[in-house]
């Protein structure tokens, strides 16, 4: 079940949440930070967090096929990674579309894994309201593409702040049905 899945590894979620506040934290505490300081700590935070997503995806399984949105989102953020960690010189619009791509499709799988979880947690809001507020920030970066730099920083610091938090929310929920439910118990 997609949910024994979860709560066996909500610690992946806490932990992505915790890079995700740290990620906002620093961002916002210094705005100034030059474009390509920005550019390297992003694809530092798309890679993180798409690894922690993909382990969170194939740890442990045992078969289930509802952990296929976690693992295309944990494969979009390493390769968002990736890509702006080898080409640093990218302009800052194309850094405004890696971004945007990114928190799209990332928002995009939240959401269907929420979805899946809405009728077995009551903790599937934070997970549903984490991918809505990521593709909302993908779509606001695609509508003001000339937005500088300043700005692209705190947009993201926000982002990374709130996820985040919502992140965490979801995870101590986990762990908490974990704890009353038994792993493999059909839901109620």
């Amino acid at each position: 079940m997609f949910v024994d899945v979860l709560t066996r590894n909500w610690g992946w979620v806490a932990l992505r949440g915790l890079v995700a506040l740290a990620f906002g934290v620093l961002t916002i505490l210094n705005p100034a930070i030059t474009l390509i300081t920005l550019v390297l700590l992003f694809g530092a935070f798309a890679f993180v967090d798409g690894v922690f997503m993909l382990v969170g995806a194939i740890a442990r399984r045992r078969g289930e096929g509802r952990w296929v949105p976690w693992l295309i989102g944990g494969l979009v953020g390493i390769g968002a990674g990736l890509v702006t960690l080898f080409k640093p010189g990218l302009t800052a619009a194309a850094l405004l579309g890696v971004v945007a791509a990114w928190a799209i499709l990332m928002g995009a799988a939240e959401i269907a894994a929420a979805i899946r979880l809405r009728k077995v947690i009551a903790g599937e809001w934070a997970l549903a309201l984490a991918g809505a507020l990521a593709v909302a920030f993908g779509i606001l970066l695609v509508a003001y593409p000339g937005a500088g730099a300043l700005a692209l920083v705190l947009w993201v610091g926000v982002y990374a702040l709130v996820a985040g938090l919502l992140l965490l929310t979801l995870a101590f929920e986990l762990r908490r049905w974990s704890r009353h439910h038994p792993l493999g118990a059909a839901p109620a």
